[in-house]
């Protein structure tokens, strides 16, 4: 269609990524399409962008029930979620390169969200959260991101982090009803039994179920080129404090935050670095190069205990759900309290 004379049209580009399987070998190869949300303006052609994700909290909680009930665990992943979103703005988007339009000059009017646009994660969530209601499930209130569906015969929860879903209950009967009933309406890809979950490895014994995030640590290393230096034999001084001196500013603050961005996000999985970490961000605005050098020489303490789990054991310990963590051949125990979180979801 023609564009209207007060009205901008945003452009696009085509984006292309290889998808890995936990082992990094490659899964298949895709191609997106991307609007460049960037140049819309707030009030015109977008209003409320905010849109929620699951907490780690919740998704450590859900694992320990899991294991000491028995219940199962599968994973499901939305084929292409955002562009599922019903659009209520008007958003014109320039054509696509390689694709051709009956006349020059025209644009598209959007109709669906897309990738990139900045209210697509809001309208995608929006849509899917109608749909788990219809279905029957009950929206948590501690998180939103969490739906359950109690009956008397089953209990099925339902976890989202954007296009990832993760599904835990007690009957696989309703697992198959709500994987058909979603294929129909967004179509999924059914992934199965849950291993791997936003570069975090989980894996299922006998004895309970561990979190690993042994791959995305390697990925940590790879990007700050440690994989071949010579290891440190010690992490952070602890005789020493970080502090914002007057040293020289390091070149690549992006750098930096990334580095640091990447150990906040092991944290997940591993508590015995929270410290460390915590020190090392109060300086991502202004890093020196001071920084930057104690950031990689705690990266690369991590080559050592690659390996590190969070398990979590299917029995109950004096009310409370021992979480383990794994290190090396040693273990030691940090008992959590969830249940302020464990009863909520009793009591739905």
């Amino acid at each position: 269609m023609e564009l209207p004379s007060d009205a901008t049209a945003i452009g696009n580009k085509w984006v292309y990524k290889i998808k890995r399987h936990v082992d990094g070998s490659v899964e298949r190869y895709k191609a997106r399409l991307v609007a460049q949300g960037y140049t819309q303006t707030e009030g015109l052609d977008y209003f409320e962008t905010f849109s929620l994700v699951a907490k780690m909290s919740t998704i450590r909680v859900l694992l320990a029930l899991a294991s000491i009930h028995g219940w199962h665990l599968h994973q499901l992943d939305v084929n292409n979620a955002f562009l599922h979103g019903d659009l209520h703005e008007v958003v014109y988007m320039k054509v696509p390169q390689r694709v051709s339009s009956p006349k020059p000059g025209q644009v598209c009017k959007l109709l669906k969200s897309l990738y990139g646009l900045k209210q697509a994660s809001r309208q995608w969530f929006e849509k899917l959260t109608q749909f788990l209601y219809a279905q029957g499930f009950v929206q948590a209130t501690f998180d939103h991101t969490l739906f359950i569906k109690s009956t008397v015969s089953s209990f099925t929860a339902l976890l989202v982090y954007v296009d990832n879903i993760i599904l835990v209950g007690t009957s696989l009967t309703v697992f198959d009803e709500l994987k058909l009933a979603l294929h129909q309406t967004f179509r999924i890809k059914n992934l199965g039994q849950l291993k791997f979950f936003l570069g975090i490895e989980v894996a299922r014994s006998s004895k309970g179920i561990s979190m690993c995030q042994r791959k995305y640590c390697l990925e940590h290393l790879e990007d700050a080129k440690l994989t071949s230096c010579k290891r440190a034999s010690t992490p952070l001084d602890p005789s020493s404090r970080l502090h914002q001196d007057g040293g020289s500013v390091y070149h690549d603050v992006a750098a930096y935050r990334r580095l640091v961005g990447r150990l906040l996000y092991l944290t997940t999985t591993r508590p015995d670095i929270a410290y460390a970490t915590q020190q090392l961000s109060q300086f991502m605005a202004s890093p020196t190069v001071t920084h930057y050098q104690a950031t990689l020489e705690y990266s690369d303490t991590l080559r050592d205990h690659l390996v590190v789990a969070y398990f979590f054991p299917n029995h109950l310990i004096y009310n409370y759900l021992a979480s383990v963590m794994l290190i090396g051949e040693g273990a030691y125990t940090l008992e959590n309290l969830f249940l302020g979180i464990v009863s909520s979801l009793g009591n739905l």
